[in-house]
C-alpha cells in the first residue's frame, strides 16, 4: 500500500493490480481470486498499465549501483515478455503512451535519468537526465492522453514537458514556469484533451499547467490547503478533481476554484486513486494496506480489502478447525475467515508490539505476548479485553502457550525466564519461574498431557521442562540461535531449527541427537509446524521458501515460491487442508496442502 499509484483498475473493470513485495498481484474484485506475476528478485517500486489493458510494466528497487529491472508483462497470458535493464538503484516511475507504442521510465535519485522504450521492439529509443542540475530530482512521470511523443516529468522544484524526436532518437525537455511558486510535486494528472495537466504538491495545493505554452494558468485552494500534502489525483470529464491527501481525506473539488464539494475520511495516507467506471465508481488505496470502493454519486466508501502493513510475527489456528486463524503484527491482532479470505476481527493496542499469540483450546479467549511486558487476553468474538497480566516479564514477553485444560499459561521473556501462570475464572497468579535460558525465549510447545513442555532460546539452548514439578528434565545445546521447535505427535522426539539452517531431530527421553539435515541453503529457519499424523512437517525462513518435508526420510517433497519477505512463522491447518505462512513484508499467504 505504500507505493504511489500502486493500485490500478484494469479497463475490463473486473480486475485490480497492485504490487506486494517482489510480486505483482492481479485480483478479481468480485470473486476475490488472485493471480501472481513472479519475476522480480527485489521489491517492486512502481507499476503501470497500458491504456488498452494489454501490457503491464513493473519496476524494482535494488542496492545503489546495481541494475534495476523493468519487466514488461502480457496481462491476458500473465507471462513475462521482456526485461528492460538500464536504470541503476531504483525505477521511480513508469508510464505507457496513449497507443501503447512507448513506455517511459524514470530512474531514482541515484540514477536520475528518463528513458523512452519502444514496446513492440522491446528496446530503448533514447534517454536523458530527468531534471536540470539546478533543480531537485524528478519523482513522477505521466504520458500525454492523445499524443505518443509527449510526456511530463515532475518532482522537487521541477516540472518538464518532453517531446520525442524519433528520427534523431532524442527527447527535448521544456521547463514549465510556475512564477514565484516553488513546490515539491507528488502526482501528475493529464487532461483528456491534452491542453493542460494538473499536479499535486506536498504543500497541499494543485497547480494547473498549460501543455502548449508551458505556463501555470492557476493554482488552489488559496486559503485552506490540504493537510499533509496531496498524494493522488483523479480527473473527471466535467473538469472537477478528486484529491487524495496524506491525512487520509478523499475530496471532490470544483475545477474552477478547487472548493471542496464532498469529502470522506479513510484510514491511512491515500497513495492511489483509480477509476473503475468514470463518474460511477473508483477505488482508493492507502499506506495502511487498505482498499476502498467509493460510489461516486453518493460519495460513500466501502472497505473491500485490508491486511497488516508491517512485519507479521505469528499465526495460529483455532483448535480443530481450518476456518479460523489469527495473526499478529505491530500493535494489532487480526482474526481471519479462511474460506472467504476476509477479516472477522481487528484488535488494536496502541503503543505496544505483539510478539506471539495463542487461541485457547476451549476457544474462549485469545492470549497474546507484548513488548511492554504484559500478557493480554481478549474475547475472540468482540475483541474486548478479558484480563491483563502486568509485568509478566520485565523486558517484554516473546513467546506464549496454553495447556489443553486452559488452566495454565506458559510464557517466555526477553530476559530468558520461563514462567508458569495459574489461570482461574476470575484470577491469574504466577505459579513458578523456570530459569535456564540466558537470552530471549523464541518458542514454547506443550505436551498433550500438560505435564511437560519444551522451550527454545536465542542463546542456543533447548530445554525440556517438567511443568508439574517445575524442574528441568533435559537441556540441548547447539551452536545456533534456536527459532522454533515441534513435538512429534507421538512425543518421543522433537525437531528444532534456527540460524544455523539445520533441522535437528532429538530424543525427548535423554536429549540425545538423532540426526541433522540441511534445512536451507541460505538464511535462518524461523518457523516450522508438523502434521497431526507426524508424517510431514513444513519449514520457512529467510530464504522465503515454504518447504514440505517427509519426517522419516528427512527430505523435501514440495517447495512453495511466493513470499517477497523473510517468512516469520507458518502453520498447517487442522485437517491438512491449507498451509498458512506469514512474512516480514506484511503478507499472509494461503497454500493448498499438497
Amino acid at each position: 500500500g505504500h507505493i504511489p499509484c500502486g493500485l490500478i483498475c484494469h479497463p475490463d473493470k473486473e480486475h485490480v493490480l497492485y504490487p506486494l513485495g517482489c510480486t505483482v498481484v492481479i485480483q478479481d474484485v468480485d470473486r476475490k481470486k488472485q493471480l501472481f506475476l513472479h519475476g522480480h528478485t527485489n521489491n517492486v517500486s512502481c507499476v503501470a498499465l497500458s491504456r488498452n489493458g494489454v501490457y503491464v510494466a513493473s519496476g524494482e528497487v535494488t542496492c545503489i549501483s546495481f541494475k534495476a529491472d523493468i519487466i514488461l508483462w502480457d496481462f491476458q497470458k500473465k507471462e513475462l515478455l521482456a526485461r528492460l535493464t538500464l536504470h541503476k538503484g531504483k525505477v521511480e516511475g513508469l508510464a505507457f503512451s496513449p497507443n501503447s507504442l512507448y513506455l517511459v521510465s524514470l530512474g531514482g535519485q541515484d540514477d536520475s535519468s528518463v528513458v523512452v522504450w519502444h514496446v513492440g521492439r522491446r528496446e530503448a529509443v533514447c534517454g536523458s537526465p530527468a531534471s536540470a542540475r539546478s533543480a531537485g530530482s524528478a519523482t513522477v512521470v505521466a504520458c500525454s492522453s492523445c499524443r505518443d511523443e509527449i510526456f511530463v516529468t515532475a518532482g522537487n522544484g521541477t516540472i518538464r514537458v518532453w517531446e520525442l524526436d524519433l528520427a534523431n532518437r532524442k527527447i527535448q525537455p521544456n521547463e514549465c514556469q510556475t512564477g514565484h511558486l516553488r513546490r515539491v510535486i507528488t502526482c501528475v494528472m493529464m487532461a483528456d484533451n491534452d491542453n493542460y495537466f494538473y499536479v499535486g504538491t506536498s504543500s497541499g495545493d494543485v497547480l494547473k499547467v498549460n501543455t502548449n505554452n508551458k505556463l501555470m494558468t492557476d493554482h488552489g485552494p488559496q486559503k485552506e490547503k490540504f493537510s499533509s500534502g496531496i498524494t493522488a489525483l483523479l480527473l473527471l470529464n466535467t473538469g472537477d478533481l478528486i484529491v487524495g491527501t496524506g491525512r487520509g481525506i478523499v475530496a471532490l473539488c470544483k475545477g474552477s476554484n478547487y472548493k471542496v464539494m464532498k469529502k470522506i475520511q479513510v484510514h491511512g495516507a491515500v497513495t492511489s486513486l483509480t477509476w473503475r467506471d468514470q463518474g460511477h465508481q473508483f477505488f482508493v488505496g492507502t499506506n495502511k494496506c487498505q482498499i476502498y470502493r467509493v460510489d461516486y454519486t453518493a460519495f460513500k466508501e466501502e472497505l473491500i480489502a485490508n491486511c497488516h502493513n508491517a512485519v507479521v510475527d505469528d499465526v495460529v489456528f483455532a483448535l480443530g478447525t481450518s476456518d479460523l486463524f489469527a495473526t499478529c503484527s505491530k500493535n494489532e491482532i487480526r482474526v481471519w475467515h479462511t474460506p472467504e479470505h476476509r477479516e472477522l476481527l481487528q484488535i488494536v493496542t496502541p503503543s505496544a508490539t505483539c510478539h506471539a499469540i495463542e487461541i485457547m483450546p476451549d476457544g474462549k479467549s485469545i492470549i497474546s505476548a507484548w513488548n511492554d511486558g504484559k500478557i493480554r487476553a481478549f474475547l475472540p468474538e468482540s475483541g474486548r479485553p478479558m484480563y491483563e497480566i502486568n509485568c509478566a516479564h520485565n523486558l517484554g514477553v516473546t513467546a506464549i502457550a496454553a495447556t489443553s485444560d486452559c488452566k495454565r499459561i506458559i510464557s517466555g521473556g526477553v530476559e530468558g525466564q520461563v514462567r508458569v501462570w495459574e489461570i482461574g475464572e476470575k484470577t491469574h497468579r504466577l505459579g513458578e519461574v523456570l530459569k535456564e535460558h540466558k537470552s530471549a525465549v523464541s518458542c514454547i510447545k506443550i505436551k498433550k498431557n500438560d505435564q511437560e513442555c519444551v522451550t527454545t532460546s536465542l542463546d542456543g539452548t533447548c530445554v525440556i521442562w517438567d511443568i508439574v514439578r517445575c524442574v528441568r528434565k533435559q537441556i540441548i545445546r547447539a551452536h545456533t540461535s534456536f527459532k522454533c521447535v515441534c513435538y512429534h505427535p507421538e512425543e518421543y522426539q522433537i525437531i528444532t531449527s534456527g540460524t544455523d539452517r539445520k533441522i535437528g531431530y532429538w530424543e525427548v527421553l535423554d536429549g540425545s541427537a538423532v540426526r541433522e539435515v540441511e534445512g536451507s541453503a541460505s538464511g535462518s529457519i524461523n518457523g516450522m509446524d508438523i502434521t497431526s499424523a507426524g508424517a510431514c512437517f513444513v519449514t520457512g525462513g529467510d530464504d522465503r521458501l515454504v518447504k514440505l518435508w517427509d519426517y522419516h526420510e528427512g527430505a523435501v517433497t514440495h517447495v512453495g515460491v511466493g513470499h517477497s519477505g523473510n517468512i516469520t512463522r507458518l502453520k498447517i491447518c487442522p485437517g491438512n487442508k491449507y498451509i498458512v505462512s506469514v512474512s516480514a513484508d506484511g503478507a499472509i499467504l494461503l497454500w493448498k496442502y499438497p
